[in-house]
């Protein structure tokens, strides 16, 4: 599960750069984001897993007692190619879908629920 990131991120002032994701296990969750979203999942020198996103724009961590976001205030959304492909890949790795397609019409957006709790959104640029 283990992986090197080969592109160095887009660097400049003001671009979101680093998530830290709160989490009951870390390995679950990486599994969990590893499967669903192709996350790269790699550890860092201080012996902690860390991710780099599918497009290696964004990095983070997973953080142990910090509860987790299931209310939105601050809400992420990820861009997927499919809102629906990734919705049965969310349940099938053990999220949750908390609000369904079709909700935030005309947008193509749905919201789930990770294996820590925490309320993210899923977003699909239209064709």
């Amino acid at each position: 599960m283990i992986m090197k990131n080969t592109k160095p991120p887009t660097y400049g002032n003001g671009k979101i750069c680093y998530v830290e994701l709160p989490a009951i296990d870390v390995d679950r969750s990486a599994v969990f984001y590893n499967a669903v979203f192709g996350w790269e999942i790699r550890q860092r020198s201080d012996g902690h897993l860390a991710f780099d996103d599918a497009v290696h724009e964004v990095s983070g961590t997973w953080v142990l007692g910090r509860k987790a976001a299931m209310e939105p205030g601050l809400l992420v959304y990820i861009m997927v190619d499919s809102v629906a492909a990734t919705i049965d890949a969310v349940v099938a790795n053990g999220g949750k879908i908390v609000q369904p397609l079709g909700a935030d019409a005309p947008e193509i957006t749905a919201r789930f629920s990770d294996p820590a709790g925490n309320v993210i959104g899923l977003y699909q640029q239209p064709a």
